[in-house]
Order: C-alpha cells, then sequence, then structure tokens
C-alpha cells in the first residue's frame, strides 16, 4: 500500500512539473502579420516587404512560400537564418481587377510548421490620363 501511494505521489509530481515546463519559443516571428494596401488604382501592381526573425535557438528554413491565388506573388531568400537573424518576404499583387480583395500566404518552415500572413485592399478603376499635349505639332504648323 505504502509504495502504491508514492507511485501516486510520483506522478503528480511529474505531470505538475511537466506541465510548468515554457514551451519552445517559435523559431519564425513576424513583424506583422497582415498588411493593408488601402486603395489602389487597378492595374498597378503593388508589394509589401514582410520582416521576418529567427526567434529561436534553432536555424530557420523558408522551404516554400505559397499564395492563395495567382494574382499573388511571394519573393523569399533560400538562405537559411542563424538564431536571432532577419530576412523578408516581398509580396506582390497585381491589382488586375477590380474591388476589395484579400489574400492568404502561407509560410512552410523547419519541417513541418506554417504560419499565415494576409494582404488586403481595394482595386479601384483608375481614370485613363489624357494624351499629354505634342508640342511636335504646333512645329509642324508654323513650318507649313
Amino acid at each position: 500500500m505504502k509504495q502504491l501511494w508514492m507511485m501516486a505521489v510520483l506522478c503528480l509530481v511529474t505531470g505538475f512539473s511537466m506541465g510548468q515546463t515554457k514551451p519552445a519559443a517559435d523559431v519564425l516571428t513576424l513583424r506583422e502579420s497582415s498588411f493593408d494596401f488601402g486603395k489602389i488604382p487597378q492595374s498597378r501592381p503593388v508589394t509589401h516587404d514582410f520582416e521576418i526573425y529567427n526567434g529561436g535557438k534553432d536555424t530557420l528554413y523558408l522551404e516554400n512560400v505559397q499564395a492563395s491565388c495567382g494574382c499573388t506573388t511571394p519573393l523569399w531568400s533560400k538562405d537559411p537564418i542563424a538564431p536571432g537573424g532577419q530576412s523578408k518576404i516581398t509580396v506582390g499583387y497585381n491589382a488586375a481587377a477590380e474591388g476589395p480583395f484579400e489574400k492568404t500566404i502561407t509560410i512552410f518552415y523547419n519541417g513541418n510548421q506554417t504560419k499565415m500572413m494576409v494582404i488586403k485592399g481595394e482595386v479601384y478603376k483608375a481614370n485613363p490620363a489624357p494624351a499629354p499635349a505634342n508640342a511636335a505639332l504646333q512645329i509642324i504648323k508654323q513650318a507649313k
């Protein structure tokens, strides 16, 4: 009976101490996880740089960065990021379609981990700019 009681106490102490351990710091830290472009004119591509930091004790490997559609293009360095180091992911949006948009970008890193970023905004139909005045026309008229 004494052994059974000691075993129960040991299980409780072990379970309590395991619950008190801090989780490991996430290797990938984003300065911001979303960006709002606001209102942008149609057919004017825009980009934004998302800053990423390695806040862990292990090297950070960005394996893939994938956008939710073809209108959004992420660019990133394939170089490993040492602990305490930083890099950036540049996300471009082509702004071809008029109206509000919200796109997700998924970062795949260190084997089986993922993080999401979001870009959003509203594309408005831009008025076509008038053609600039042709100064050569005056020269032609004067020559006649």
